[in-house]
C-alpha cells in the first residue's frame, strides 16, 4: 500500500471512527504493523488496515468476500487493494467514505472471514 503511519488530522479522525466500530467485536486487537499501517485483527489476522502517504489522503482497506469485493469495485470510489486485493481486500480513500452503516457491515464481514468459528458464532448470533 506504500503508506506510512497515520498522523494527519483527517487520518486520525478516520482511525477513531473505525476503531469505535471494530473494537465492538469480540477479541479484536489494534496493531501497527511493520509498514506503519494501523490494523484491526482477530486471532492475529487482519480484517481492516489503514494508512496514509498517498496524495489523496488516508485510506481504509477491508477484507471482504469475493462477491462483495466485486460489488464494491463496481462502485465509484473503491479499488482493489494493492498486493493483497487477490485475497478479497478493497480500499477507499477516507474522504470518500459517506455511508458508515455500509462500512460497518463490511467490517463485520471481514471480521467473520478472519475470526475463529467460536467468535464468528458469537457475532452471527447477535
Amino acid at each position: 500500500m506504500g503508506h506510512q503511519q497515520i498522523t494527519s488530522k483527517e487520518g486520525l479522525a478516520l482511525v477513531e471512527k473505525v476503531r469505535k466500530l471494530a473494537m465492538r467485536l469480540p477479541e479484536v486487537a489494534e496493531q501497527v504493523d511493520a509498514f506503519g499501517h494501523i490494523s484491526f485483527r482477530v486471532n492475529d489476522k487482519p480484517f481492516v488496515m489503514m494508512g496514509e502517504g498517498r496524495d489523496d489522503g488516508p485510506t481504509l482497506s477491508i477484507k471482504t468476500l469475493p462477491t462483495t469485493q466485486e460489488y464494491l469495485l463496481a462502485q465509484e470510489h473503491f479499488y482493489k487493494t494493492p498486493y493483497i486485493g487477490q485475497h478479497g481486500w478493497v480500499s477507499i480513500v477516507g474522504e470518500n467514505v459517506t455511508d458508515w452503516n455500509a462500512i460497518e457491515s463490511y467490517l463485520i464481514e471481514g471480521y467473520l472471514r478472519s475470526a475463529p468459528k467460536r467468535l464468528a458464532k458469537l457475532v452471527q448470533a447477535t
